[in-house]
């Protein structure tokens, strides 16, 4: 393979004028690459600012997050009568497009701020193909050894007034779709350095992940992948996702890479992992639906805790696209879900 193309991040706004050459990969309204490693990010969604407030009863802020430039966007109830747990949360968006200030998300996880109730910590990682796995992993791994260090100093200055609201004996890891696939990976690589799950981030300390659809691939395709057709409204086509994958692994890694695909023979074994308990969201209508059931049966046979949740009669991002007529109903029992199990760990 020869060099690739300089990559250049545009987020929202293609350059007008300017030739880069013929596009080599695109998702329709979503993301172009050009030839000359140009990327264009359309905007599919709007960004909307920590200011606006679809639930009246959380307070938002975006705050950095270490000096490295990342940042996140930080949801806490406003009424408490004890400390709440900590949801560190990642978008969804093929590891490509996406972020903590799309209004999809900004709205969503208000939500499950106020009805788990928890504090969220929506972080805004590096995207691909400017910055390819494992940019996203190492992102997540940061913002969680940073939560730590919070727990260890908890200032009382006015950027760390929101400790005080945290219980960080009840740390959470989620996502949806690339999202949940980075919770995942940092879960793992923290299960990885030989601590009891519950002390790898002492003081903090993990009690579990929420998977919300996780986006893993592998070469070889399930029946869902196979057999599932996708309607217009469809947020992940077998097309779509073979191209976020094609973006995000290093150049010439297929979708059997660790990165991808945890099952794989070349990823650490289940059974050698530390991992807290799981509780998977799975969408009936998803590609990915037999893929993640694949992956909970796997957790079950390594003997870790996994609950399972189906969505009937709803596809992929169905909780932040509202993108299927029975979307605000299962939005409403995956809350509940959530509420469930963040509250008895």
């Amino acid at each position: 393979m020869g060099a690739l193309p300089q990559l250049s991040e545009s987020r929202s706004s293609f350059q007008p004028g300017k030739d880069h050459g013929p596009v080599i990969e695109e998702i329709q309204g979503l993301i172009k690459v050009c030839k000359d490693g140009h990327v264009e990010r359309l905007p599919a969604v709007v960004d909307v600012p920590c200011t606006w407030a679809p639930e009246p009863d959380v307070v938002c802020k975006d705050l950095a997050v270490g000096h490295g430039g990342l940042w996140a966007r930080l949801y806490v109830p406003r009424v408490q009568t004890q400390k709440l747990p900590l949801l560190v949360y990642f978008h969804g968006g093929g590891f490509c497009v996406g972020s903590a200030a799309w209004r999809c998300y900004h709205e969503f996880l208000a939500r499950v701020a106020s009805q788990a109730p928890c504090v969220v910590l929506s972080v805004n990682y590096r995207l691909a193909p400017e910055h390819r796995l494992p940019a996203a992993y190492e992102d997540g791994l940061a913002a969680v050894r940073w939560v730590r260090q919070q727990a260890s100093h908890r200032a009382a200055d006015e950027p760390g007034w929101w400790l005080a609201h945290c219980d960080f004996a009840r740390v959470f890891l989620g996502g949806d779709s690339a999202g949940a696939a980075i919770a995942y990976n940092v879960a793992a690589q923290l299960g990885s350095f030989g601590f009891p799950e519950s002390a790898v981030l002492k003081p903090a300390s993990l009690r579990g992940m929420v998977l919300i659809q996780p986006f893993f691939g592998g070469v070889a395709r399930t029946s869902s992948e196979k057999n599932l057709v996708q309607s217009s409204r469809s947020a992940l086509s077998l097309t779509t996702s073979d191209c976020y994958w094609r973006l995000a692994l290093p150049p010439g890694a297929d979708r059997d890479h660790p990165w991808c695909n945890p099952l794989a023979k070349g990823s650490p074994k289940l059974e050698d992992l530390r991992l807290p308990p799981a509780l998977v969201c799975i969408s009936e209508l998803d590609i990915l639906r037999d893929r993640n059931m694949e992956f909970c049966k796997a957790m079950r046979s390594a003997g870790k805790s996994v609950e399972q949740a189906t969505y009937a009669g709803v596809g992929h991002a169905f909780q932040v696209l509202h993108n299927y007529h029975m979307s605000h109903a299962r939005t409403t029992e995956m809350l509940t879900h959530i509420r469930a199990f963040i509250y008895s760990r």
